[in-house]
């Protein structure tokens, strides 16, 4: 049934949305041949990103809401490219950024970004205005990823920004204000229901008179303004482009703001009668964000606190029910402190000089610096002690490439050819400290040393300084403008893998026809655009290996008096393995784009195949021969497989009318293939089913509370849980899960080799990016809809919250008392479809007449994010983590941020 669900719901959205986000707008600019009497061509080259497996995302592609991060700019446009997001956190908007899934168990799923040429993290790509973006490239096969390495071995995402054009000097404004208004809340128990149904029950209770809604009193309407301006001027030899932004906003949580300053400088230079192109660039922000402390913690204690209770202190405290254990009051909870400060600087210099005999000698440096400080601090009246904690890390990261390059063409024939050599040397530094005792609230995490306690342990410091070396060569040869073959070759040379491992080598190859220059097909007027492309490549990885795992560390393992001297003694931390190496993923894809009717309808298609082989995992090992029971190894393996579809259309092109329609599709498919072999001839098994996430909270303690599972033979994240048959009397008036005996042997058996099935898996099995806009005159109308098919959602919110056996030290939802369930056993009943369609927003502008001497134009427009969303959950929103493999993968266990809508105004102008 599962299985034809999912059909259904792929072929309705195939039916409802006829297009290809990635294909449909960049048909926009197109420009009708002037001599030919016929349709016109919309060309593709730079405007149409879904052609091709590399995707590429221009000005026009990009979200057009009221979007204050990068990342969210790129959200729903790119197939296989999912955007985790996460809406306490307004200004990364993100979780974690995923290219074609999860293909490694420990780490190293984040793809490799590059701005304008530099790399940085996702972190970074967040803090860069929007606007100063000119297009992201997505580079997902191990053909295209091959000439990044190891630092591209699960996807790429090339960004461009914006430069001087070389024309006049000209002034550019981006501005927008937005309020943000909760729509959705849990319906729980009021005092007066809350008080009837003890009654009812004949249960006792606490009645202070309040009748308090927890949940509406530690929201707000949040506020957002963001204002962005460029300059940009230059002359036929040069040209710059330099910018300020600034994002200040409030959250719809109460006491949780943020802001995000940052400026941008790029210069152009072209020297030695234009033989030598000088290219400068320098970036950098300071983003605070003062986050949730813990938001499940605050999530449960405003829908489980006693309604009769004040939200607000009583006399010389906060009022609770002592048999609540689980829950703090709820307002002591908004003065808990996680603040964070990030400070970014980037900067690059390229030179790239033409020489004799078609060669182009290149050189690129570039120096990146991050700071991260957090900031934590929870008063005495939420923890005992209190606790408050400062940390700092650093990161440098130096990176220095030559590279020649090699074109020539003669008759039928292009050959091109690339030798390059790279150093990268990175430095991570780390600092923190915490401390418990607090003399009073007054301080916070200012003053550390107002506190009484300094736990072993709670201060400490770490350094790191891994480097890798590169060199690449690379041949591209052309033939009749049709026939494109492509061969690359990279080797990495690591500090963090054994001595006996430090060069990785990583082949890859790739064709591609162009069946449309083909004697058959070249007349032929309703084909406009005919290729086919394939390609295989391996790729290494080591982001599941931090520095030094090769080699025995010492560090502090405890305090003694030596002497009547506190002396810290040094001990190993854990196993080393000397045999550590690269994980491999191998790629093989074929693909194809065609465009019809002079490119008004554009398809592209693509399959692919991954397999990661000496996949790193901690296994479990005797004590002795190993000092340690966990050692970590390359072992295990992983296959990842999908198709991609995007599809695009312009119905209508006409001078004052415009309309596309577009959508893509991403199915995709996990497997954990195996994760037991031979390490040095010891035989080394991992258990071939391990829980992953599980429920937590009243009456969850130390039962079967597992969900999510990584079983051997299946996706990552599935669930295996009892199976229940239906409601039924428990015998003494309640209701309770009647759980099914699966193996028949007459006894209910929770564990995780029970009574359990699987059930369902957490990853969507196909995902969907749609963008509808059309245009009349000066005016235009955009909607871009996101959606996800396939997956389960474990409900445990409403599992927890319709269990009457902890009432009322802790409310329920207004419908528990008439379901009258007194059971919390973890079965599928609450396993529900997790589809969702999100209306992910909805803009309408205006491109006004005003033109003069000074304004060159001027852009009005009205925003809608977050319009609505259409699904089958019955939570307060499907729209969690489906992607990242964690605790939280699929489960919705009380820690839902309240789902809000966003309304903007925007303006821009050009000067």
């Amino acid at each position: 049934m599962a299985g034809q669900n999912f059909i259904t719901h792929s072929i309705v959205c195939c039916l409802l949305i006829v297009g290809s986000t990635d294909a449909a707008n960049a048909q926009r600019r197109n420009k009708p041949l002037a001599a030919v009497q016929k349709q016109p061509l919309f060309h593709v080259n730079d405007t149409l990103p879904v052609v091709g497996s590399m995707a590429k995302v221009g000005e026009k592609q990009m979200n057009k809401g009221l979007v204050n991060s990068a990342i969210n700019a790129l959200s729903g446009q790119a197939v296989g490219v999912n955007v985790v997001t996460n809406g306490q956190d307004r200004m990364a908007m993100l979780t974690s950024v995923r290219v074609r899934g999860t293909t490694s168990l420990t780490g190293g799923n984040d793809p490799l970004v590059l701005i304008d040429g530099v790399s940085c993290d996702l972190a970074t790509l967040s803090t860069i205005y929007p606007a100063d973006i000119e297009s992201f490239t997505i580079l997902k096969n191990a053909a295209e990823t091959s000439k990044y390495g190891s630092r591209g071995a699960s996807g790429v995402i090339e960004v461009k920004t914006r430069r001087g054009n070389g024309s006049k000097f000209q002034i550019y404004y981006d501005g927008a204000v937005g309020f943000d208004v909760v729509y959705k809340r849990l319906r729980m128990l009021n005092a007066a229901e809350y008080i009837s149904a003890a009654k009812a029950l004949g249960l006792d209770y606490v009645d202070k008179g309040y009748d308090t809604d927890f949940q509406k009193e530690i929201v707000r309407t949040g506020f957002v303004n963001s204002h962005h301006v460029a300059f940009s001027g230059g002359g036929e030899k040069s040209n710059y482009r330099a910018s300020l932004g600034y994002v200040r906003g409030q959250t719809v949580i109460k006491n949780k703001d943020y802001n995000n300053f940052m400026a941008k400088l790029d210069i152009s230079q072209l020297a030695f009668d234009e033989k030598l192109k000088i290219d400068f660039g320098v970036f950098g922000s300071s983003q605070q964000d003062e986050k949730i402390f813990d938001i499940q913690a605050l999530s449960y204690s405003t829908a489980a606190m006693n309604p009769t209770l004040s939200f607000h202190k009583v006399g010389s405290g906060w009022q609770r029910n002592g048999t609540a254990s689980q829950i703090a009051p709820t307002e002591p909870l908004l003065f808990e402190r996680n603040d964070e400060k990030n400070l970014t600087f980037n900067s690059h210099l390229q030179l790239s000089l033409q020489l004799p005999y078609d060669l182009q000698l290149s050189a690129l440096g570039s120096y990146s610096y991050t700071s991260t400080e957090n900031a934590k601090f929870a008063p005495t009246w939420v923890w005992a002690q209190g606790l408050a904690y400062r940390g700092e890390r650093k990161t440098e990261e130096m990176l220095g490439n030559i590279s020649l390059d090699w074109k020539h063409r003669w008759g039928t024939n292009d050959l091109s050819a690339t030798v390059l050599a790279e150093y990268q040397k990175k430095k991570l530094a780390a600092f923190w400290t915490q401390v418990k005792g607090l003399s009073n609230n007054n301080f916070g995490y200012n003053n550390l040393g107002t506190a009484s306690d300094r736990p072993y342990g709670g201060t400490g410091s770490s350094y790191a300084d891994p480097s890798l070396a590169s060199f690449m060569g690379t041949v591209t040869y052309t033939l009749l403008d049709r026939y494109t073959l492509n061969l690359t070759t990279r080797a990495d040379g690591s500090s963090m893998v054994g001595k006996d491992h430090t060069w990785g080598f990583f082949p890859s190859i790739s064709a591609t026809w162009n069946m449309k220059k083909e004697n058959f097909l070249r007349n032929y007027d309703p084909i406009s655009l005919m290729n086919i492309r394939t390609g295989y490549g391996r790729s290494g990885n080591l982001g599941g290996i931090s520095s030094y795992l090769t080699l025995k560390q010492f560090v502090p393992v405890g305090l003694i008096s030596h002497n009547g001297t506190p002396t810290v003694t040094m001990g190993t931390l854990r196993n080393s393995n000397p045999d550590l190496r690269w994980e491999v993923r191998s790629t093989f894809n074929i693909g194809t784009d065609l465009g019809l009717f002079n490119n008004r309808l554009l398809l592209t298609a693509e399959y692919y195949y991954s397999k990661t082989t000496d996949m790193l995992y901690e296994y479990d090992v005797p004590v002795p021969p190993f000092a340690f029971d966990k050692l970590l190894a390359n072992i295990g393996s992983m296959s990842n497989s999908g198709f991609e579809l995007g599809v695009g259309v312009v119905p209508i092109s006409k001078k004052d009318m415009e309309l596309n329609i577009n959508i893509n599709m991403a199915w995709q498919k996990n497997k954990l293939l195996s994760l037991n072999g031979k390490h040095n001839g010891r035989e080394m098994t991992a258990p071939d089913i391990t829980s992953i996430g599980g429920m937590n909270g009243a009456g969850f303690h130390g039962g079967y509370n597992n969900i999510l599972y990584q079983i051997v033979g299946q996706p990552l994240g599935v669930f295996y849980l009892p199976h229940c048959k239906g409601i039924v009397d428990n015998g003494y008036g309640h209701n309770k899960y009647d759980i099914a005996d699966l193996n028949n042997d007459g006894i209910i058996d929770l564990s995780d080799h029970g009574d359990r099935y699987i059930a369902g898996q957490a990853t969507p099995k196909m995902t969907l990016g749609s963008n509808i806009s059309f245009r009349y005159k000066d005016f235009d109308l955009s909607l871009q809809m996101n959606g996800a098919f396939g997956h389960k959602i474990f409900n445990g919110t409403a599992l927890s919250y319709l269990n009457m056996s902890n009432f009322p030290d802790y409310n329920v939802l207004a419908e528990a008392p008439e379901r009258n369930i007194v059971d919390q056993n973890v079965t599928d009943y609450w396993l529900e479809n997790g589809d969702y369609l999100n209306l992910d927003y909805l803009t309408i502008g205006w491109n006004t007449p005003v033109r003069n001497r000074f304004i060159s134009s001027l852009r009005v427009s009205f925003n809608i994010n977050n319009l609505a969303t259409i699904t089958g959950y019955s939570g307060l929103t499907p729209i969690i983590n489906s992607y990242v493999v964690d605790n939280t993968l699929g489960i919705d266990d009380k820690r839902t941020y309240p789902p809000y809508r966003t309304y903007s105004i925007g303006v821009s102008i050009k000067f």
